[in-house]
C-alpha cells in the first residue's frame, strides 16, 4: 500500500540517547497494527452489508508487551524498561477514570 501511494514504509527507530538500541519509536509496528485493525473492520462491515452478519470480531482493546533496556543485574531475565501497554480502541470500554492525587513519600508513608 505504501508503495502504491509512493510513500516509504514507516521504520522503527532508536532514540539518540538510547544506549540499548531498543527501537523505541515504533512507527512500523504501529502501522502494521493499524493496518490489521482496518482490515478486520473492513471485512466485518463488508460481510455485515452482504450477509447481514459477520463472524469476524472487531477488537475493543489491544495489549502489547515491550522488553526494553538492559538486564537489571547480571544474568537477569528482567530488563530495566520492560512494560505493558494497553490501547483501548473502543471508548465504550472506559467506564470511568480517576484524577491522580498528589504523590507521597512512600517510605515515610509506610511508617
Amino acid at each position: 500500500m505504501y508503495q502504491a501511494m509512493g510513500k516509504n514504509m514507516p521504520q522503527n527507530r532508536d532514540l539518540p540517547h538510547d544506549r540499548h538500541k531498543d527501537k523505541i519509536l515504533r512507527e512500523l509496528d504501529c502501522a502494521v497494527i493499524e493496518y490489521m485493525h482496518a482490515g478486520i473492520l473492513y471485512k466485518t462491515q463488508t460481510e455485515t452489508q452482504t450477509k447481514g452478519f459477520s463472524d469476524s470480531k472487531i477488537f475493543d482493546s489491544t495489549r502489547g508487551v515491550f522488553t526494553e533496556g538492559g538486564p537489571v543485574f547480571a544474568g537477569a531475565g528482567i530488563l530495566e524498561k520492560s512494560h505493558i501497554q494497553v490501547c483501548i480502541r473502543n471508548p465504550n470500554c472506559i467506564k470511568g477514570f480517576f484524577l491522580p492525587r498528589k504523590e507521597v513519600q512512600f517510605p515515610a508513608f509506610l511508617n
